[in-house]
């Protein structure tokens, strides 16, 4: 029976959040615990799924996956290689290894080293050399020589938001597969195309991913092309390898998969000026304004995305400022309806709110991780529930508190969650379907917040996710770079990034 190293790392690592994610900040499963955490929705369970169904041997060795932050540890990301590597050179001694597939997501840096997946990559590489190396990846991945180098195979999420993670994670197992079935012979091309978009732009409901993901799929259904992904970077990780990746693998066919990725680059190029928000966008004054609208017409609840400073793409989650507009306008006061704001990370603010359910507190909320981005509001009113040790869909888990002023219902929480279900918000009895207006700090909603949304708009707000990209203070993206710049020609040719051995 044939041996295939299992294993990854999922961050999302926002280099203008100035928290440095550590040990305590994710959930790790040694060994035979990844088989333990099979659930919906994961390349890791996906890839286990796929494999055990062939009939290979698994060897688990490390996965780790946490909310986006800051970039990672150094310190700890080391330690967490390094037992990685102790657990594959175990197995490889005790008998050689026949491929690894890995699920990554593509845009986790760490202080001071930079690319992470890279680093993974490369020492895997040269600790087994000839052992082949496919991967899954997310559709926000920011391709990196190293990660070009070090594979022989990788393919991105198609969906956003990522519905089809357990897909990808099938998809680099099958190609695991074909390989060690001697099926196939990968040969892979990159291409670059410097364009950054924001993740709110790059929804796949709306053009022109839509017609983006369609090149995909039918470049797909042709005879010798094995993957093809749009990898779509990560604009708030402030580095030289930030921009659009166009990624093909092909069986043994190596002019197939650079015309086939050049092909879909200047497509992509073609599409560059159609990207835009899938949803109405505004400033924080009209927004609240439009909301406020929405609620007198009945039209309720509707959505307020509180986009600057959405966790789930590495942002503090502890910026006020949409906050402190919020307690100015006193039209909201007069609604009648609830207003749920989720959410501040405030480990402070939300253990203070601990055994004082029914009590009123004066309390100093968010601007603590990130103080030169907003300032901490200080804030009474009544603690309406506490739940201790939540979780949900793989956030970590911690307390959660809400404070009640007048209308408006602030979440608080101990631990950096995201905001993407409103289950955690029925969890503390606030009955978002009977909500005016419900505010997340996220972009575009997820499909269970689309569920209960009458109206859906992105505020756009400052923080460490800010949406201007051309208002952002880069200091190391390669230029020239659009919508930076504009008006420079493109070649996708020019862009095509060499393999060695290719």
């Amino acid at each position: 029976m044939k041996r295939i190293l299992i294993g990854g790392m999922h961050h999302e690592s926002n280099s203008f959040n100035p928290i440095i994610a550590n040990k305590q900040d994710f959930q790790i499963a040694y060994g035979e615990e990844i088989f333990e955490r099979i659930r919906e929705n994961d390349a890791m369970s996906g890839i286990v799924q796929t494999l055990k169904k062939h009939e290979y041997e698994l060897l688990p060795t490390v996965f780790m996956r946490a909310v986006p932050n800051g970039e990672v540890d150094t310190d700890f990301y080391l330690e967490v290689l390094q037992e990685m590597m102790t657990r594959a050179q175990t197995y490889h001694d005790e008998k050689p290894l026949d491929a690894i597939t890995l699920a990554l997501h593509g845009s986790m840096r760490v202080k001071d080293l930079g690319d992470a997946e890279g680093y993974l990559l490369k020492e895997l590489r040269n600790r087994f050399p000839g052992v082949p190396i496919y991967t899954s990846l997310d559709m926000h991945a920011t391709m990196t020589a190293a990660m070009h180098h070090f594979t022989d195979g990788m393919v991105g999420y198609k969906t956003a938001p990522h519905t089809d993670c357990t897909e990808t994670g099938i998809h680099a197992a099958e190609l695991t597969h074909l390989a060690l079935s001697g099926q196939v012979t990968t040969k892979t091309s990159w291409v670059k195309v410097p364009v950054l978009v924001a993740g709110e732009k790059s929804a796949t409901n709306i053009q022109p991913m839509i017609s983006l993901i369609k090149a995909l799929q039918e470049a797909e259904a042709k005879e010798g092309i094995l993957a093809a992904s749009y990898l779509m970077g990560f604009p708030w990780a402030d580095s030289q390898d930030a921009q659009i990746g166009v990624y093909v693998v092909t069986n043994n066919n190596q002019a197939l998969a650079d015309q086939t990725a050049a092909d879909l680059a200047e497509y992509l190029w073609s599409k560059k000026e159609e990207f835009s928000f899938n949803a109405e966008a505004y400033d924080n004054q009209r927004a609240i304004q439009e909301a406020i609208k929405s609620v007198k017409e009945g039209k309720k609840p509707v959505y307020l995305s509180d986009s600057g400073d959405n966790p789930t793409a590495g942002a503090a989650s502890d910026c006020t400022h949409l906050l402190e507009d919020l307690l100015k306008v006193k039209e909201l006061e007069t609604l009648g309806d609830s207003i749920i704001y989720g959410g501040f990370y405030d480990p402070e603010a939300t253990k203070a709110c601990q055994d004082m359910v029914g009590q009123t507190v004066t309390l100093s909320i968010g601007g603590k991780f990130d103080p030169h981005t907003s300032k901490p509001v200080e804030i009474t009113g009544n603690v309406l529930s506490y739940q201790k040790n939540w979780s949900r869909n793989g956030f970590l888990a911690g307390d959660l508190a809400v404070l009640q002023v007048k209308n408006l219902r602030i979440v608080l929480a101990e631990t950096h969650v995201g905001y993407t279900d409103p289950q955690m918000y029925r969890d503390l009895q606030l009955e978002p379907e009977k909500a005016g207006i419900i505010i997340c700090k996220l972009g575009y909603l997820t499909p269970e917040h689309e569920k209960l949304a009458q109206r859906a708009i992105l505020v756009l707000t400052k923080g460490n996710t800010n949406e201007d990209l051309e208002s952002i203070p880069y200091q190391w993206v390669q230029r020239p770079m659009y919508p930076l710049d504009k008006g420079f020609s493109y070649n996708a040719w020019d862009y095509m990034m060499k393999k060695e051995g290719n």
